[in-house]
């Protein structure tokens, strides 16, 4: 008999949290391991569901992966460090 062995690649982030989205964090980072292939979006969808706290903030979140903004459908590279900021108002 013949086992199919599925393998899982997973990805270690690296999370900062900045401002108001810190605040309900309630740390300034986190490091996780997710899917290889998650998109930003996923990521959101995860926080979301597994940071009850953090829900309403991935509405509207500005995501920088290795300090570059990424929007929704931009995959998560390997090692990447995702900052979470906010959305900024000025004048």
């Amino acid at each position: 008999m013949a086992v199919n062995l599925v393998m899982y690649i997973m990805n270690k982030i690296k999370l900062l949290f900045f401002a108001t989205i810190r605040d309900r964090a309630g740390v300034k980072s986190l490091e996780l391991d997710i899917p290889a292939e998650m998109t930003v979006k996923d990521l959101k969808d995860k926080l979301s569901t597994d940071y009850p706290g953090l829900k309403d903030s991935m509405k509207s979140v500005l995501v920088a992966i290795n300090h570059e903004y990424a929007f929704d459908e931009a995959i998560v590279p390997q090692d990447a460090e995702i900052g979470m900021f906010p959305p900024v108002s000025g004048g």
